[in-house]
């Protein structure tokens, strides 16, 4: 999954992460992540999925569509006991 705009917006806001501290050291500018955000840009897809292994690793989980409509949330910890 490659994920949108909005759902990496939303990924962000969850983790209270600003669009700089998503995209440091990813081959990303932070301008150009910006107009991605706002739609203007498209991101080449390696750099996308990057970005969806960053925010997947920091515990945000991509839902795809299904009929109720792509989103984010974050993982449901696990409880290793």
């Amino acid at each position: 999954m490659t994920g949108t705009p909005a759902q990496f917006k939303e990924a962000r806001k969850l983790l209270g992460w600003s669009q700089g501290r998503l995209v440091e050291g990813m081959g990303v500018s932070q301008p150009m992540y910006a107009k991605f955000e706002a739609r203007k840009v498209s991101l080449p897809s390696r750099e996308t999925m990057l970005l969806v292994d960053r925010l997947e690793s920091a515990g945000v989980e991509f839902i795809a569509e299904n009929g109720g409509g792509a989103g984010v949330r974050l993982k449901k910890p696990t409880d290793n006991r």
